[in-house]
Formats: C-alpha cells, sequence, structure tokens
C-alpha cells in the first residue's frame, strides 16, 4: 500500500478540511473542494516501465490521491483505444468503459473512498446527481464496494440510462425540473448525517480519475501529448481532469510542452464559451435552461466556472460552440465510421469538422450511442 496525506482546501477562500471527513464542500462559500498534496504526487517515469502493470487506470497509482497497488474497488476501467479518425485527428473511444461512459474514470476513484470511509465507521449510505451517466457509474461502482446508494436524476432523464441505474441496485429519486434542480435536491440529502456525497463536480477525487483520461494519451503517444485535447465542457470533470495530467506531466519533466486545451459547449447552453469570449473570470449570470441534444453538457451554472476558464486561458486555449444541427450531424458521421456515441459524445467532433485545429488533436467520445438512440 502507498500513502500519500492528503487535505481538502477550498481553492476561493483557503480552508480546509480532513480528506477523510464527509464534508463535500466549503463551509464558508458552499463552493466545490480541490485536493492538498503534503506529499506528492510521486512522478512516473516512462511509458514503457508502465507495460507489465494492471491494465486499468489504476496502473498511475503513483500519481493518484487514493495511492494503492491493490484497489478494493475496480472494474478494469480505464486503457480506452486511441484511433485515428482523419489526418493529425484521432479519438479516444471512452465510451467503451464498464458502465460506457468516461465517469467511470471519476466513480472509482470515489467509490474506493466512500469504501475506505465506510470501514472507518459513520458512512451510512451514497448520495449522487446526475443527469445519467455519472449516476450510472457511480451506481454501478458502488454496487462493486457493497455499498448503498441513492442517485438524483431529473425528470426526463433516458429510460435506458434509467433501467442501468436500477439494475445496479441503487435508489432512484427523480427530480422535477432541470440539471441545477437535481443538484439541489442531491446537496440537501448530502447535509444529513453519515451521507457521503459522491459528487463529479465538489469532490476532487472525481477530476484526479478523469486526469488518467491524459495519461493514458501521453502512454500511447509513447510519452508525448497531442497539440490540442479537445474537450466537452458541462462541468469540466474531464477538462479539469486533463489540465491536472498535463500540469504533473509536464512539472515532472515527461512532457516538454503543454497542449492547448479547446473546450466544447452546445450553442444552446454555453456560459462558460460567453464568459471565455467577454474575457470574464466567470459567468455573470446562470445561463438559460435552453433543451439541446447535448443533454450531458447542458450546464446553466457550473460550479468550478472559474477553475474551468482559467485552465483554458493557462493552456493558450479556446471555446468553441457548436449547434444542434451540427451535433446530429456528427454523431450519424461518428456512426457512419463505425463509432455510435450518444449527442452529447459527438460534440468535439463537430467542433473539429467544422474547424480542424492545427497539427496533432485528440478527441474524447465520452458516451455509447446505445445509452440513448440515435437523435432524430
Amino acid at each position: 500500500m502507498l500513502t500519500r496525506m492528503t487535505a481538502y482546501v477550498c481553492p476561493r477562500c483557503r480552508v480546509h478540511a480532513p480528506a477523510d471527513s464527509l464534508t463535500w464542500c466549503c463551509p464558508r462559500c458552499r463552493g466545490p473542494w480541490d485536493l492538498e498534496f503534503t506529499s506528492g504526487p510521486v512522478s512516473l517515469t516512462s511509458p514503457p516501465s508502465l507495460t507489465s502493470r494492471v491494465n486499468s487506470l489504476w496502473r498511475y497509482t503513483e500519481a493518484l490521491p487514493l495511492a494503492t497497488h491493490a484497489p478494493a474497488v475496480t472494474l478494469g476501467e480505464g486503457r480506452t483505444p486511441l484511433v485515428p479518425l482523419t489526418e493529425g485527428v484521432s479519438a479516444k473511444l471512452d465510451f467503451l468503459m464498464p458502465t460506457l461512459s468516461f465517469k467511470d474514470r471519476g466513480a472509482v476513484m470515489l467509490a474506493e473512498l466512500a469504501l475506505r470511509l465506510a470501514e472507518g465507521g459513520g458512512l451510512n449510505h451514497v448520495v449522487a446527481d446526475s443527469s445519467g451517466n455519472a449516476g450510472t457509474a457511480i451506481a454501478a461502482y458502488c454496487a462493486r464496494a457493497g455499498l448503498d446508494c441513492v442517485v438524483h436524476v431529473p425528470q426526463g432523464t433516458s429510460p435506458k440510462k434509467l433501467e442501468q441505474i436500477r439494475a445496479h441496485g441503487a435508489r432512484l429519486t427523480q427530480v422535477p425540473g432541470d440539471r441545477e434542480a437535481t443538484a439541489r435536491s442531491a446537496r440537501a440529502a448530502a447535509d444529513e448525517p453519515g451521507v457521503f456525497y459522491a459528487s463529479h463536480v465538489h469532490n476532487p477525487h472525481f477530476l484526479h480519475g478523469t486526469k488518467t483520461y491524459v495519461y493514458e494519451i501521453w502512454e500511447d503517444l509513447g510519452g508525448s501529448l497531442p497539440d490540442t485535447l479537445v474537450v466537452p465542457v458541462g462541468n469540466g470533470t474531464l477538462l479539469l481532469g486533463a489540465a491536472l495530467a498535463v500540469e504533473e506531466l509536464y512539472g515532472h519533466g515527461l512532457v516538454d510542452r503543454r497542449p492547448a486545451l479547446v473546450a466544447v459547449q452546445a450553442e444552446a447552453v454555453s456560459p462558460l464559451a460567453t464568459a471565455f469570449h467577454a474575457g470574464e473570470t466567470e459567468p455573470a449570470a446562470p445561463a438559460p435552461a435552453r433543451p439541446t441534444l447535448a443533454e450531458g453538457i447542458a450546464i446553466t451554472a457550473p460550479p468550478r466556472a472559474r477553475q474551468i476558464l482559467a485552465a483554458v486561458r493557462a493552456s493558450g486555449g479556446t471555446f468553441r460552440t457548436v449547434t444542434e444541427d451540427q451535433i446530429r450531424s456528427a454523431q450519424r458521421d461518428l456512426a457512419r465510421r463505425g463509432l455510435f456515441v450518444e449527442a452529447t459524445g459527438a460534440v468535439c467532433w463537430a467542433a473539429v469538422r467544422a474547424a480542424p485545429p492545427a497539427g496533432r488533436c485528440v478527441v474524447p467520445l465520452c458516451g455509447a450511442g446505445a445509452k440513448t438512440g440515435l437523435v432524430p
């Protein structure tokens, strides 16, 4: 067992809390936590040194806050294929994860943490909120860990995703209203004693799971990174994880440059893109809750908005938006290439088709089309 001391820290208020507590947000501003390491993360060496390791994201254990060579919770997540789409553009097939979305990367970390807290006593059950994929992932990994789980979802969530959540034994709470109403419902439940809030937004362990997306690209490209990482952004969990990984790899001298982060939002709900192009540090107000095919990134008021905008600017990247017609066309184009993803998973390909970046770039295909079907 590797050990590494961590604490929660509020990036805005600098308030600290023990990382083995059930507190899910900063008590002063109610904002999300970051992790503060007192030792590490420890550097990896080179891709060839990893070849004999477990074929899951736990192969990068030195870089993870729950460092261990023998995780209690795993479904073999990670190590998804990187395949070419067109000249200079590759797709990482994260829809081939155990629960068919990239959210498994963070969910496994939250379930591992919850299990350790449960073994220490005082944890009764796990609560999560989601528009579908994160809830499915949390439900599956809680089932793997033997933990009781309640998932709050918006009314109107895809029936196939609801079926998947129920199949893993989680209890469903369907909330009237939009995605933000669902988050408020889960946060109220999370304030009860003995509840672990497996929040893919507020708990930073989730981001340290999603950062393995970039570690895998680095390994598959022989110790290098592409010129551009194109990432869908709603709550920003994949983008912020990518930014963490880039800084760690660069800080340890394992890459000699940082790729640009290009963030993609649906034009219908794009508070971060609007703020970015207006030169703001965070959105002035929540975006209107308009319907969009990309329901998985239709977040009107992302809690980590300031961090997301700062990460994109620091990378030299930008924000792009895509229309509903572009999303629809991109999903069908990918399907004709043998890759059936849900509409949200097609937004990055839609952006790249409209304006290909210079040099090499990688796009994530984040969720399987089997979850939602082909959009009309």
